[in-house]
């Protein structure tokens, strides 16, 4: 009876002390024990609740101070029946609502991919529905990618229940934060400030670089002090690079930056360290149609053109005979410091072949070489590696005319020239084939001289008159009108008679010979009347000696 009279007593006291609280009411406790099931919590009032572990994301200490809610003021153990759950779900329920009045952001969780959007937890048991395109300021282009990231959420709409009835928005969040942040910067950066940035997307002539959800470009021009054809040779997307801010706008909300001003510019002392005519013994970076360029020091590149790279060979492209990465020796021959353009030769490092090629080739001399290109109007010659001659194809024969190369020669043939022209500032070198013979055209013009006599073999007829072959295979024409004598009438018969004769022998006199043209005119008519006026003189002549008296007919024919 004694024992049931102090349990009793104990607890009517209890019960005296429990009209203090209310349920749903949320009171704040101290951890006093912990095991592997419960936490006994004191929440005052000499009351304690025991909060199952597992409402626990980390088991608390001792001492630890608990939000809870009043569920049940007595349990039947003389416990009051607390949950941590509730009261966390209730003080959410205030926060979440509050903020989606004041268009606050709160912390969620995306926590799956569903139709149109994402689940996001938001807390207590509270989810919220993400639209795909709410979920970022970006389009996104897988979903998964997002899953499990945890970030902030403007609500747009709330609805109090565990329901997945509220639509919250990332994108919002990340526009004011944007926002945000690019107000911060252009009231607080100047020219000459230092910024970090991740490297972010690339175009032709540069790449975009986030400042923090804003972009600054870097323009392919301030990537390098030297010559940069592509971005992506000097920063990564991803990277975290540090930039210099060398120009910003805030009307036009524009940012430029720059990698290559955070080094010193190595043009600033070029002249310093380099004269004309240095050797420098550098790697080929890269290779253009038009030449090759090279590192002189980092930031520094010259080009060296084509056409210095070698003094004889015909380069169509210079990776026939360097590659990226070789490292050649190049002479600088000039630069022009505000274009930043340094111009380099490689051949000046060899001895110019054109320098002595007259001494090598004297006009006259008589050479053997492959015939290594045929064109229409002739054929170049090899002399030695680099160096061609050129033989024209009127310099093949002194009287056959070619009408195609092919016909004298192809390209493999090895044929006998000799060097008639030599010009070493052209770099050209002239050859003949007919120089290795006499000229027969001097020889005609020397022994056939005007109003002689020759004898031929007809040739060939054609419209305007007949052709003679006579010594050294010349060809000679006789004009049409100077077929017949001069007491004759030419008709076309005449001309028509002379096909009948082709390959028989003809006389006619030499009118004229033009060794440069190459002409010969002959005439049969000429030699008629050259005949008649001297038969006729020396008629005359003896008729005078018969008859001493004065005849002026006679003088007249003399003359």
């Amino acid at each position: 009876m004694e024992k049931e009279t102090v349990m009793q007593s104990y607890m009517e006291q209890h019960l005296m002390s429990i009209p203090e609280l209310e349920v749903g009411q949320i009171v704040t406790g101290t951890v006093v024990q912990t095991n592997d099931e419960t936490v006994l919590v004191d929440i005052g009032y000499k009351s304690e609740g025991q909060v199952p572990v597992d409402e626990f994301i980390e088991l608390p200490k001792i001492g630890d101070k608990v939000a809870l809610t009043i569920l049940k003021l007595d349990n039947g153990r003389g416990q009051v029946v607390v949950s941590k759950k509730r009261a966390e779900a209730k003080e959410r329920t205030e926060v979440l609502k509050k903020a989606a009045e004041d268009r606050t952001p709160v912390l969620g969780k995306f926590v799956k991919v569903i139709k149109g959007g994402y689940e996001v937890d938001l807390g207590a048991d509270y989810k919220g529905f993400c639209p795909l395109s709410k979920a970022d300021v970006v389009r996104v282009e897988d979903p998964e990618t997002l899953v499990g990231k945890t970030d902030y959420f403007i609500i747009d709409k709330f609805h109090n229940g565990t329901k997945l009835k509220s639509v919250v928005s990332r994108r919002e969040y990340l526009e004011n934060k944007i926002k945000e942040n690019r107000q911060k910067f252009f009231e607080a950066a100047h020219v000459g400030d230092i910024v970090q940035g991740v490297v972010k997307s690339f175009t032709s002539f540069g790449a975009f670089i986030d400042l923090g959800g804003f972009d600054g470009l870097l323009h392919i021009n301030d990537m390098s002090w030297g010559h940069v054809t592509r971005p992506k040779d000097f920063v990564k997307k991803g990277q975290i690079v540090q930039l210099k801010l060398i120009n910003i706008d805030p009307e036009t909300q524009k940012i430029n930056l720059s990698l290559k001003a955070m080094e010193p510019d190595p043009w600033s002392t070029f002249d310093q360290k380099y004269h004309i005519g240095d050797v420098v013994k550098r790697p080929v970076t890269k290779i253009a149609n038009f030449g090759v360029f090279i590192e002189i020091e980092p930031g520094i590149e010259g080009l060296a053109h084509i056409s210095e790279l070698s003094w004889t060979k015909r380069i169509t492209n210079p990776k026939e005979i360097v590659n990226i990465g070789d490292v050649v020796e190049a002479k600088i021959l000039g630069w022009d410091l505000d274009s930043k353009r340094v111009s380099l030769g490689l051949k000046q490092l060899e001895e110019n072949p054109w320098d002595t090629i007259d001494e090598r080739y004297p006009v006259g001399k008589v050479i053997s070489g492959p015939v290594v290109k045929v064109t229409n109007s002739g054929a170049f010659v090899n002399l030695e590696e680099g160096i061609d001659g050129f033989l024209h194809i009127d310099d093949i024969s002194w009287t056959k005319k070619i009408k195609s190369m092919d016909q004298f020669c192809k390209e493999g043939d090895t044929i006998e020239v000799a060097v008639t022209k030599v010009e070493p500032a052209n770099r050209r070198i002239k050859l003949s084939v007919k120089q290795l013979e006499g000229n027969p055209w001097q020889t005609l013009k020397k022994d056939y001289p005007r109003f002689s006599t020759i004898t031929g073999t007809v040739s060939s007829v054609t419209e305007f008159g007949v052709f003679v072959k006579v010594i050294g295979d010349i060809e000679g024409l006789i004009g049409k009108n100077n077929l017949v004598g001069p007491d004759e009438q030419y008709t076309d018969a005449v001309l028509e008679s002379y096909k009948e004769k082709i390959g028989q022998p003809i006389t006619a006199m030499v009118v004229d010979v033009d060794s440069a043209k190459q002409k010969l005119s002959l005439s049969i008519r000429e030699m008629i009347k050259r005949s008649q006026e001297s038969e006729m003189a020396k008629y005359m002549a003896e008729t005078k000696d018969d008859d001493d008296s004065y005849n002026p007919f006679a003088d007249l024919l003399k003359k």
